[in-house]
């Protein structure tokens, strides 16, 4: 499952100097009040094990489920991103992440963990999901990120899993995976 809403918005257009400071502060961020869908609960209701991120949001989002996380682990953090500056240009947040999560993408990174080593990270994180799953009499719940969801749904299916259910990529939204 992806971690609800940020409470942190800041600045609607920032350069790419600022981006690393709104990287930052967005990193801090909890969920604030934000508040899970009824999809969202009654899927997390269901688990017998939760696993986190160690990030605010996505331990906020915990939460504001009324869950407490079982194992909280450094591997399932969202994977970073890279700062490229360019000065004079200002754009909206969300398009900077997208100009440097599609290089990072590319294979450029500027002083943040690879691509590459975000997919072997990938990989453990899903060592760790199959075992707690292997060890649990029901779901595991995996309170996560975005790109680090979709790296972990690779890993998933290259062992055999199938994706059962999905939600969306949105905040709140969750893919159910099942071993075939």
């Amino acid at each position: 499952m992806r971690h609800g809403k940020p409470a942190f918005t800041g600045s609607a257009k920032v350069t790419s100097r600022e981006m690393s400071n709104w990287i930052a502060e967005y990193d801090l961020s909890s969920t604030g009040e934000d508040i899970p869908p009824e999809s969202s609960k009654s899927l997390a209701f269901s688990a017998s094990r939760i696993i986190s991120s160690p990030l605010p949001r996505a331990l906020s989002s915990l939460k504001a489920l009324g869950l407490e996380p079982d194992v909280i682990d450094e591997v399932f953090r969202e994977a970073e991103l890279p700062i490229f500056h360019m000065p004079g240009i200002r754009l909206s947040p969300t398009v900077w992440a997208v100009f440097f999560r599609v290089m990072w993408l590319c294979g450029i990174s500027r002083n943040v963990e690879h691509v590459g080593i975000a997919k072997r990270r990938a990989i453990q994180a899903t060592d760790i999901l199959v075992a707690s799953a292997k060890g649990s009499d029901g779901p595991v719940l995996l309170m996560g990120h975005g790109v680090m969801n979709r790296l972990i749904a690779k890993e998933l299916r290259s062992l055999g899993f199938k994706e059962y259910c999905c939600q969306g990529n949105g905040y709140w939204n969750a893919s159910i995976y099942r071993l075939q």
